[in-house]
């Protein structure tokens, strides 16, 4: 079917097998002490599935079965055309299940099925099958030597690399990691969120069938505060790999320091700046940008443009232009094609949404729309799309990440003003510039620290460009070949010849 209704995916979410379980060792298995959590969908409140809670001793099982299967090369060894030929089809057997893993990430965390089907699961391949495409055409060095002396540089994995990836967009995101951690030979265990594992744990049998041996991909579903510490301070992981909040990035970094100093790469918070200056060339297309900005994946995104600096010139012009386009992004079951607003991905993660709106009411900024939950009769977890005007750069709602549609208008005079007003921030993760002078944009582009710079465009960029943060939105950077260097040690070798 071409063209499925709300009904055909109502219908599929009936039928669908659910696996609860996790991965260690090619085979599916019960947490070790037999304990498990509740995996609600926010669709609507329903339990989906029991998930496996895994635990310290989980994490045990895990990297000795990682760490022995490294050592054997069955994998690390590989050769690198090989590898790829085993991770392209890893991506085309995501793109030939597209259907089951989209449904079971909009089941699990909330989001539209039409963009976990064009958004999510081709990423998440994409990433894939570019990483492995990539790792038979990355040479090493030869350094430039006396005449009787020969200097290599090469590159080796790491070894065990323990990847913990965030709710918002599980697939995808584990994604980005594993492509590149996997295509180098590493052996991972992969921690996906409690709030939405199901991806996660599927794709852990896709990784079989696609060749990837027994052992090299392993899935320890469970709490942050249990395996998720185990596997950050466990002595044989050499690379932790993160998404997440700079809350807990902070705590992995100390995790490192009291066990072997493993590798941390970390991807945070974002509190991201949309400037739009007066020349912009066209303030229609810059504020549906700005609607998406912050309502896409009910802008449960580390990147939402969720401050919007608008030069004071054309505010009463602009303003107008952006509440309109706001219209379009609304709330509804995200299993109807139609939807592209869905549900917040748990109880929890819609209260701490609420209580940010509340915060912006108390301290003086002007809602203009939205600000409340919304649909409360399906018993799942929405709130509208809101726009706070009046705001001040430092109210809490412009400098804390909300995580949810929540987007703070702030107003500025000039470029030095919108500058300071986008880098006064603990964040670096994003930014965007709307402006028909060349010169203006690539000098306010450069004087931005973020990690990524979209120019008359919001959220621009595939897997050849880098994506990371400055300041506490992170260090290293994933897709790209800049990913690569995450999950490799660099080594010289000199021969006296």
């Amino acid at each position: 079917m071409t063209n499925p209704t709300l009904g055909t995916w109502e219908a599929r979410a009936q039928a669908l097998k659910i696996e609860g379980r996790a991965f260690i060792g090619g085979d599916y298995t019960h947490a070790i002490e037999r304990e498990t959590f509740d995996c609600l969908s926010p669709i609507d409140g329903r339990l989906l599935t029991q998930v496996a809670s895994c635990s310290a001793a989980d994490a045990d099982r895990a990297v000795e079965v990682a760490r022995a299967t490294f050592d054997s090369g069955v994998w690390s060894r590989m050769a690198p055309a090989n590898r790829k030929q085993v991770m392209i089809r890893f991506a085309e057997l995501l793109e030939a299940n597209a259907n089951e893993l989209a449904l079971l990430e909009t089941l699990d965390m909330g989001k539209p099925i039409s963009d976990s089907l064009a958004v999510d699961v081709p990423q998440a391949a994409q990433a894939l099958g570019w990483s492995g495409e990539a790792i038979d055409k990355i040479y090493d060095e030869v350094a430039a030597t006396p005449h009787d002396q020969l200097g290599l540089v090469t590159r080796e994995p790491v070894g065990v690399v323990a990847a913990i990836v965030p709710w918002n967009f599980p697939l995808m995101m584990a994604c980005w990691k594993l492509g590149p951690a996997l295509s180098t030979g590493n052996s991972v265990i992969l921690k996906p969120s409690e709030k939405s594992p199901l991806t996660a744990i599927r794709i852990a049998q896709l990784a079989i069938e696609a060749g990837i041996p027994a052992g090299v991909f392993n899935v320890l579903p469970g709490y942050g505060h249990t395996v998720g510490k185990a596997l950050a301070l466990h002595m044989d992981v050499d690379t932790l790999v993160f998404t997440g909040s700079t809350k807990i990035a902070k705590q992995l970094l100390i995790y490192s320091g009291e066990s072997n100093m493993k590798r941390v790469w970390l991807e945070a918070g974002g509190k991201s700046p949309n400037i739009v200056f007066a020349d912009a060339a066209d303030l229609q297309a810059a504020a549906e940008s700005a609607a998406g900005a912050i309502a896409f994946n009910q802008g449960e995104v580390c990147t939402a443009g969720s401050r919007l600096l608008v030069e004071r010139s054309i505010k009463d012009k602009f303003l107008p232009l952006v509440l309109e386009a706001l219209k379009g992004w609304k709330p509804g079951n995200p299993l109807d094609p139609a939807t592209n607003v869905g549900a917040l991905v748990d109880t929890q993660q819609m209260n701490t949404v609420l209580s940010y709106i509340e915060s912006g009411h108390n301290d003086g900024a002007k809602l203009l729309v939205g600000g409340k939950r919304t649909l409360q009769e399906t018993g799942g977890t929405y709130v509208e799309p809101t726009i706070f005007d009046g705001v001040s750069n430092a109210m809490k709602i412009a400098q804390e990440e909300i995580f949810g549609p929540v987007l703070s208008v702030i107003t500025f005079d000039s470029v030095e003003e919108a500058i300071n007003i986008a880098n006064d921030t603990p964040y670096g993760l994003a930014a965007a510039v709307w402006t028909a002078d060349i010169s203006k944009a690539h000098l306010t582009a450069r004087a931005l620290r973020a990690g990524s710079v979209w120019v008359n465009q919001y959220d621009g960029g595939d897997m050849t460009a880098p994506f990371g943060g400055f300041k506490q939105s992170g260090n290293g950077r994933d897709k790209s070949l800049h990913a690569f260097d995450k999950y490799t040690e660099m080594k010289a070798t000199w021969i006296k010849l």
